[in-house]
């Protein structure tokens, strides 16, 4: 009895040295998460870019300014006109606006005598993303107000997330989140998964050629896909109130170009993994740790050290997440987010072209 078992304990093991894959995905997920939350991840909002609108550059504004550009948390993008504003933030040239008025100056000696004026200081911060938005809002406040008796004079204009509702900030990313690890882990784990159990030599000696096969699998899934995305769709707009000022068409043409690139993860996946388990351990972790790192879903991209905002390009969630944010939050039609689309599309387009070539060369 002992010496089965310790041949079972045996057999075990030898099994899973032999998948090579598995093991380094094993010993590779600890030493990223380590990583990231050792040093990348911060909830800390740093590099906030910030423009200044002053009609009359005072001594007293510059003064102001220069406090605001020397604090590490913020990076001054220099003064603005009045009309710049709306299209600065659109842009996302800038995340925050401080405003100053002509009576800026002469705010201690207003405040002394008690005389009630209009706010001297406006803060205009985009609101699409709360995260930087309260914290971008908490800081300005804190370096430009010396003083309790200024507080009166300083007013805050929230822009496209007026209420700083949270849900705002994290449906488009939970819907990237989503897409990702649904089609790829569904796509992935079906292939392998015939392959495992043999069935897949009997379609591929079929008529049928391969990529039709594997095409035939794929529909499927990206129908399902779909009818996730229209009940998503559905529940943000009219259980969470989360806007679609952009355009539902907008916004649903751009998921239908992440769904195909999600699924050509999968396929992607299925040359890889030679196990189902594998082929889970791909899809679940290898690339749900990225895009909840690395995407801008829970953490400003702003914030994290170089070397991983350059490893951000990479993840198409990002890509994904700000084009549906900006269509969502900030009305912009997609004809203003083409940048966006056309990463996610190229991406579609070289990883289905890799994953079918590597599928005909295991064929081969």
């Amino acid at each position: 009895m002992k010496h089965n078992f310790g041949s079972f304990v045996k057999k075990e093991s030898l099994h899973i040295l032999r998948d090579k894959r598995t093991m380094l995905i094993v010993m590779c997920i600890p030493i990223v998460l380590m990583t990231l939350f050792g040093f990348a991840i911060s909830t800390e909002v740093n590099n906030i870019n910030v423009a200044v609108v002053a009609p009359e550059r005072t001594d007293g504004v510059e003064e102001s300014v220069e406090r605001l550009a020397a604090n590490e948390y913020f990076t001054f993008c220099g003064y603005i006109s009045q009309d710049e504003i709306d299209a600065k933030l659109r842009s996302g040239e800038v995340s925050a606006v401080v405003v100053f008025k002509s009576d800026y100056d002469r705010r201690g000696a207003l405040a002394a005598q008690g005389i009630e004026t209009t706010p001297l200081i406006q803060l205009i911060v985009d609101a699409s993303n709360v995260n930087t938005a309260s914290s971008a809002t908490a800081y300005l406040q804190t370096i430009l107000l010396g003083t309790a008796s200024e507080q009166s004079m300083f007013e805050t204009r929230m822009m496209f997330n007026p209420e700083m509702k949270s849900a705002y900030n994290f449906v488009p990313g939970i819907m990237g989140l989503i897409f990702i690890l649904v089609c790829a882990m569904m796509t992935s784990v079906s292939i392998v998964r015939e392959k495992e159990m043999g069935t897949m030599e009997v379609l591929l000696v079929s008529p049928v050629r391969p990529v039709k096969i594997i095409f035939a699998k794929m529909i499927p899934y990206f129908a399902i896909s779909c009818i996730v995305l229209i009940m998503i769709l559905l529940l943000a707009r009219f259980l969470l109130d989360v806007p679609m000022t952009g355009g539902v068409w907008g916004i649903f043409s751009v998921s239908l170009i992440y769904l195909m690139l999600s699924l050509s993860l999968g396929l992607l996946v299925s040359t890889i993994a030679e196990t189902q388990m594998a082929a889970l351990l791909i899809s679940a972790m290898v690339m749900m740790m990225p895009i909840l790192m690395l995407s801008g879903l829970l953490f400003p991209i702003e914030n994290l050290p170089k070397f991983f905002q350059w490893v951000s390009h990479i993840v198409p969630a990002r890509w994904y997440i700000d084009a549906v944010r900006k269509m969502m939050i900030q009305g912009l039609p997609i004809a203003a987010i083409w940048k966006d689309v056309a990463i996610l599309g190229g991406m579609t387009v070289a990883i289905l072209g890799v994953s079918l070539k590597k599928f005909n060369d295991k064929l081969e």
